[in-house]
């Protein structure tokens, strides 16, 4: 069958061909549109922001002038996203009666729930918990923080040589995560004299998923004064903590009333949804993606690689090469003047970079049932091809016969491809993936540059991407010139990189919904067959609730309670299912 699939579609590229329409991808015009989109104009196209915004027209009146026309509407699917957190009106604190100040004295942290808690505080010293086989620090023994404030230094003790393994584990996060686990009911964190001699404030600039409990930020005056009449000052107590094997936890004498609010900020951001409509079959459909927000100004919590720089993140190459590219493809695909026999949408995806929320939300919310997209091809920085012509090629076994249809329109003397078979990778395609949707995401790698200022138009290879261009064509033709359908075959998935995936050595062998579309829970996108998940009976679309009887609420509490976990060690897992609740017992 793939053998017939190929021959044929390549009669219909010939065909094609000869009606002398058929437009060029030129390094020019690629020149033209990566260099606009990578502009000053648009400020680094951060999620939800202005330049975000001037993007998203700029780029629908570059697939207006390519020839193609809206999805459905303008062609803008909107939808809006947390882009920022700051304080609310109703934060308060007081030590024994005495008030103290909102951005000066304390100030709440993103992660806190809006809730006021009156009760003791007890000081835990960094917050730290055993961890693995080598970390064996309990900054919570021989104390009883139930239903109490923790009082917890930020950072980890860097003068203990058997602590610096902490160093990756000592997020404000994890640390009120390990406070709430001993049964704390709320966590005031203060900098100790080591961690920052200016004893700075951080705002909450950042909408982050709540941690259950309230969290505030207070500076080494307020923690003084929660500690006198105990067995040391902050400073005192700083220093014990820093030392090896010293147990520094104790309860204060003071009360502490406070309330915390965090008012998350929302903002509307836009895909950007075309089409050339299928002539024979025009309900099925090939999607071809690229995003193209980026990190804006960069800075602080932005995920750029220099976050003390604010300044214009460009993203040429991510992702302005790839959008750029697909613009072009579509040029060339309307210019050949015969309608294909499925229908091709382009997506220029948003929020990319926050999480795949604009793909998540195309899928989701497009009206178009999965089973109808017969393939998903995702364009992520395309712009850096290097001596040797390569070409990653990721996801040719989520479909028989994927790979040999590339292979069929490869001119290996332009391109080198180099292939993976899985279907989930950290881009839009994945959105796909999670939904049995066959996919293929081209890339030409990442470099020095990558999420920094420094990624430039001047710096891509425009010669590169034609070439990638000519055999994206090809693959395009095939894909929607033909009625046979692909099959899609499970291939995966690959878990993702970076800080988030940091586990440590377990997995339960899920692709969990980062973009967070339930609430109260984590829901399973994908179960890889033959892992933990998928023999202890855990189904796609399963919303986990709980892990060993502890809560998941959200992503972050999902990694957390992998992070306590152990190989070969059984656990329970309760998932919401059709709205039922249902127990899998699960060995790791």
């Amino acid at each position: 069958m793939k053998t017939i699939f190929i021959i044929s579609a390549a009669i219909f590229i010939t065909a094609c061909a000869g009606t002398g329409k058929k437009g060029t991808i030129t390094s020019e015009e690629l020149t033209q549109i990566t260099g606009e989109l990578a502009s000053d104009r648009f400020s680094g196209r951060g999620t939800g922001t202005g330049g975000d915004s001037l993007a998203a027209l700029y780029i629908k009146k570059e697939f207006l002038k390519a020839g193609v026309e809206p999805f459905s509407g303008s062609g803008l699917q909107t939808f809006a996203v947390n882009v920022a957190a700051e304080a609310g009106a109703s934060n308060r604190l007081s030590v024994d009666g005495n008030e103290y100040a909102t951005g000066i004295d304390f100030m709440p942290l993103a992660l806190t729930s809006n809730s006021a808690l009156e009760a003791p505080v007890v000081f835990c010293g960094y917050g730290l918990l055993p961890s693995g086989d080598t970390l064996h620090r309990d900054d919570f023994a021989g104390v009883d923080v139930s239903g109490k404030w923790a009082l917890v230094l930020r950072g980890y003790p860097e003068s203990d040589p058997e602590s610096k393994g902490y160093a990756s584990l000592s997020t404000d996060r994890l640390k009120v995560l390990n406070a709430r686990e001993k049964g704390a009911a709320g966590v005031l964190l203060v900098s100790g004299e080591k961690w920052d001699m200016a004893d700075n404030l951080d705002k909450p600039s950042r909408s982050e998923s709540g941690a259950g409990i309230p969290v505030l930020q207070v500076n080494r005056s307020v923690a003084d004064a929660i500690l006198k009449g105990s067995s040391g000052t902050l400073a005192e107590l700083e220093e014990k903590a820093s030392q090896a094997k010293t147990h520094t936890a104790l309860t204060a004498v003071a009360a502490v009333s406070a309330e915390a609010e965090v008012v998350k900020k929302e903002a509307l951001t836009s895909n950007v949804v075309m089409t050339i409509r299928g002539e024979s079959i025009p309900d099925e459909y090939l999607v071809i993606g690229a995003h193209y927000d980026h990190l804006g100004m960069g800075g602080p919590g932005s995920s750029s690689r220099t976050p003390d720089t604010v300044a214009v993140h460009y993203g040429a190459d991510d992702n302005a090469s790839g959008v750029a590219l697909m613009i072009e493809l579509a040029e060339r695909l309307a210019a050949s003047g015969d309608n294909p026999a499925r229908s091709i949408i382009f997506v220029a995806f948003s929020g990319e970079e926050m999480g795949l929320l604009g793909s998540k939300h195309f899928v989701e919310n497009t009206g178009i049932d999965p089973s109808a997209i017969n393939l998903m091809i995702n364009l992520d920085m395309v712009g850096r091809m290097k001596e040797g012509n390569g070409l990653q090629v990721a996801g040719v076994g989520t479909a028989a016969g994927l790979r040999d249809t590339v292979m069929a329109y490869a001119d290996t003397t332009a391109v080198s491809l180099a292939f993976t078979s899985e279907g989930y990778g950290p881009s839009d395609h994945s959105s796909f993936y999670g939904k049995n949707i066959p996919v293929l995401s081209l890339t030409t790698g990442a470099h020095l540059d990558y999420h920094t200022p420094f990624d430039t138009p001047e710096k891509l290879n425009y010669e590169g991407m034609v070439k990638i261009g000519d055999l994206l064509y090809n693959i395009v033709s095939s894909a929607a010139g033909q009625t046979a359908r692909l099959a899609f075959t499970e291939a995966g998935p690959k878990q993702p990189t970076g800080p988030m995936s940091r586990r440590r050595g377990i997995t339960l062998g899920i692709m969990p919904d980062f973009a967070g579309n339930v609430q109260n829970g984590l829901r399973a996108d994908f179960v890889t067959p033959g892992k933990p998940a998928a023999l202890g009976g855990m189904l796609k679309g399963d919303i986990i609730v709980a892990i060993d009887e502890k809560p998941v609420g959200n992503i972050e509490d999902y990694m957390f309670r992998l992070s306590q976990l152990k190989p070969g060690q059984m656990i329970t897992v309760e998932v919401l299912r059709n709205d039922e609740r249902e127990l899998l017992l699960i060995q790791l």
